[in-house]
C-alpha cells in the first residue's frame, strides 16, 4: 500500500527547462544591447556549455561567459544580463499543468506528500513559492540538508525516516532516471518516470513503476495499487 508519494522539483513539478532557456535568452539580449560583442546563438551555445560542464544550479555563469570573451569582467553588460536573467526568470517559471490538481488529489487521498531535490534550499523554497507549492508539502528535502545528491541513498532513507514508513510503501516520482528512479530503486521505494517532462529519451529501458505521460495518471496507479 502507498503511503507517501515523494516528487523531484526541477521538470517535474516545475518546468524548469522552460525557465532557464527563456532567463538566459533575455540575458543575452540585454548584454548584447549594453555592448556584448557575440552572435546571439553563439552565446546562447556558450552559456549551455558552461552550464553543461559546472550544472544547471551554477550561479557564476554570467560571470564565466564574460571572461572567457573579454578576458576580465564588464560589469556593465553582466548587471545587464543579471538583470534581464532575473527578470525572465520569474516571469517564465510555471508548474506543469495538472500539478496542483495532483497534489489536491493525494492530500485528498490521506497520503504523505514529500520533495527531494537536488537544488539548495534556497532556490527550492523561491522555486516553490513562486508557483505556489509551498504549502503543499508535509516534507522538503533540499541538497543543503542533506548534502548528497540523488541518486545517493541518503535523502531516500531520511525522507522514509521522517514518514516512518517501509521503502515500499512509498513511490518517488522524477525526470532523471539516473537519480531519481535508480535511487528509489536502490532503496526498495517504488518510482515512476516524469516523461512529460524529460521528453529526449528512451524510456523503455528504464526500471520503473510506471511512465507517466502527464503527472495526474500518478492518482490511477495509486488507487489501483490502494485497492489490490
Amino acid at each position: 500500500m502507498i503511503k507517501a508519494v515523494i516528487f523531484d522539483l526541477d521538470n517535474t513539478l516545475i518546468d524548469f527547462m522552460h525557465m532557464k532557456n527563456q532567463a538566459v535568452e533575455a540575458a543575452i539580449n540585454g548584454m548584447i544591447e549594453s555592448g556584448l560583442e557575440i552572435p546571439y546563438e553563439e552565446a546562447k551555445r556558450k552559456i549551455f556549455e558552461i552550464y553543461d560542464k559546472e550544472g544547471y544550479e551554477y550561479q557564476e555563469v554570467l560571470n564565466e561567459f564574460i571572461i572567457s570573451e573579454n578576458k576580465n569582467i564588464n560589469y556593465k553588460i553582466l548587471a545587464a544580463g543579471i538583470v534581464s536573467y532575473r527578470r525572465a526568470k520569474e516571469e517564465s517559471l510555471i508548474a506543469y499543468p495538472n500539478v496542483n490538481k495532483t497534489l489536491i488529489e493525494i492530500s485528498k487521498l490521506g497520503l504523505k506528500l514529500g520533495l527531494i531535490t537536488d537544488a539548495h534550499s534556497r532556490e527550492a523554497w523561491t522555486r516553490l513559492y513562486s508557483v505556489n507549492l509551498h504549502h503543499m508539502f508535509d516534507k522538503v528535502l533540499t541538497y543543503s540538508d542533506t548534502k548528497q545528491y540523488k541518486p545517493s541513498k541518503i535523502p531516500f532513507q531520511k525522507i522514509l525516516k521522517h514518514f516512518k514508513i517501509e521503502p515500499q510503501e512509498a513511490i518517488m516520482i522524477g525526470d532523471w532516471p539516473e537519480r531519481d528512479i535508480d535511487g528509489a530503486n536502490s532503496v526498495g521505494m517504488k518510482s515512476a518516470f516524469a516523461r512529460y517532462g524529460n521528453l529526449n529519451i528512451d524510456y523503455t529501458s528504464i526500471e520503473t513503476d510506471i511512465v507517466l505521460n502527464d503527472i495526474y495518471e500518478i492518482i490511477t496507479y495509486i488507487k489501483n495499487t490502494n485497492t489490490k
